[in-house]
């Protein structure tokens, strides 16, 4: 990484913390660009280099987010297209603790984040996320329980869809339940046999 990249994701990283910050104390609608400025120690021009609105550094903030959480997994773990080849069909099924627990405690770590997200889930391009997860994980799976390609995409909707509502409730409600009480609400209403 060059010196310029460097002063790059240093900046933004300053106002990644900054947006968080501010979360801790107001609404997301209330946020300036004015006080994310002056909470990161960095000038409005400098804002605007970066991204067009704050919404544009809310996208940001979740996206490194989430990079964070898939840094904590095991190597082994990274590469779901080489661990699918192979596998036994009880092996192909995600909705499990292991998959599951490690999300729920990222998400109740960063729940003004993702409050927010999950009251603007157009915002935050949630779609375009989903469809890695569908084409790059569920389709293969899918496949190899022979499900055809015609059904896949309606399975895998109501399977991102259900566990997104549960997630989402559970985010409105300020993540009250302990994790392991929602996980196995997720693998009851995925795995309800």
């Amino acid at each position: 990484m060059n010196r310029s990249e460097s002063k790059y994701y240093n900046t933004a990283r300053l106002f990644n913390q900054a947006l968080i910050e501010l979360l801790n104390k107001k609404s997301f609608e209330f946020i300036t660009i004015n006080e994310l400025c002056k909470k990161a120690g960095v000038n409005r021009s400098t804002f605007y280099l970066h991204y067009d609105n704050v919404a544009d550094l809310l996208y940001e903030t979740i996206d490194n987010l989430n990079k964070e959480f898939f840094a904590c997994f095991a190597e082994e773990d990274k590469d779901i297209m080489k661990k699918l080849a192979g596998k036994q069909k009880e092996d192909l099924i995600l909705i499990t603790p292991r998959y599951l627990m490690p999300y729920l405690n990222h998400v109740k770590n960063n729940k003004l984040v993702y409050e927010v997200s999950a009251k603007y889930p157009v915002l935050m391009k949630s779609n375009e996320k989903y469809k890695d997860l569908q084409t790059k994980i569920l389709f293969p799976i899918f496949k190899s329980f022979g499900i055809d390609d015609k059904e896949s995409k309606y399975i895998s909707a109501y399977y991102i869809n259900g566990v997104y509502a549960i997630i989402d409730e559970w985010i409105k409600g300020g993540c009250v339940e302990d994790e392991s009480d929602v996980c196995n609400l997720i693998i009851k209403c995925v795995r309800p046999l």
